[in-house]
């Protein structure tokens, strides 16, 4: 399995992580107080770069639940970015 495959399913994985607080009610705002620096650490050190560090200040804010948008899939949003639009290739 080639590493761009490799990291859209950890991005998908990791989306996921993001909308469980979604699912499991009354942990969800305590969750995003946990997971929006985590992600946006695990985002700088997936893409890196000016991809990266823009891509973790958005996760950081998107995860944060900050203007309604803890259900954007920001990992996977990302890789279409990074090996769709860019064709970035490894």
């Amino acid at each position: 399995m080639s590493r761009k495959i490799k990291l859209l399913l950890i991005s998908i994985f990791l989306d996921g992580i993001g909308m469980l607080s979604f699912v499991i009610s009354g942990i969800g705002e305590f969750s995003d107080i946990i997971w929006a620096p985590l992600a946006a650490y695990i985002t700088l050190k997936m893409f890196k770069g000016t991809l990266g560090k823009v891509g973790s200040i958005i996760s950081f804010i998107e995860e944060s639940g900050v203007f309604g948008t803890d259900f954007f899939p920001t990992f996977t949003l990302l890789w279409i970015y990074k090996y769709l639009i860019q064709k970035e290739s490894d």
